[in-house]
């Protein structure tokens, strides 16, 4: 979708309520970021608390351009790639990027502690699809993967085989404890 300003692509959607009329906005992100400036400014002048947080409205595009190329160190995905994408690339995402998804999850869920339930691990006849209960030892083998890959770009391919070896034991470990419950 192209922005209602000018002719780049339009990265912010929003949607105002207006006394029972809805108005969408469609606009990249300089003209959002101005329209945003604008409505903060207003408020302001209304109310005298201000808005703020990691990724806050006021923030410079020099700001936000660190933000986004700020990359995990596991997966190697850019806070720029999770905001095009909508999805991390691992469990490790949560603790890297905790002060840019704090507010969104809490925006999102009301709340940044899950409370509920959790979904119970089925059993599985393929070692791959066996995962553990600790998301560190998850965090772990996506790391080692991460190192495959660099290792095979470094050609260094017995270092990729030996890490190889250690994740396949790592997943036969997890199913052989899985299959005893």
């Amino acid at each position: 979708m192209q922005c209602q300003q000018c002719d780049k692509q339009a990265m912010f959607h929003i949607t105002e309520l207006e006394t029972g009329d809805v108005r969408e906005l469609h606009l990249c992100e300089d003209h959002a970021r101005v329209y945003l400036n604008q409505a903060e400014a207003d408020s302001q002048q209304e109310d005298s608390e201000t808005a703020g947080g990691p990724l806050g409205v006021g923030q410079t595009a020099k700001e936000l351009s660190e933000i986004d190329q700020r990359v995990c160190d596991m997966c190697g995905i850019t806070f720029f790639e999770f905001r095009n994408q909508g999805r991390l690339g691992c469990p490790h995402d949560y603790v890297q990027f905790e002060n840019e998804l704090e507010p969104l999850i809490a925006n999102i869920h009301g709340e940044v502690q899950h409370h509920g339930c959790r979904p119970n691990r089925e059993k599985s006849v393929g070692a791959e699809a066996v995962l553990p209960e600790s998301t560190e030892e998850l965090t772990r083998v996506i790391g080692m993967r991460k190192e495959i890959r660099d290792a095979v770009e470094g050609e260094d391919y017995e270092s990729a085989g030996k890490l190889r070896d250690d994740i396949q034991k790592t997943l036969h470990k997890w199913h052989a404890e899985n299959s005893k419950n």
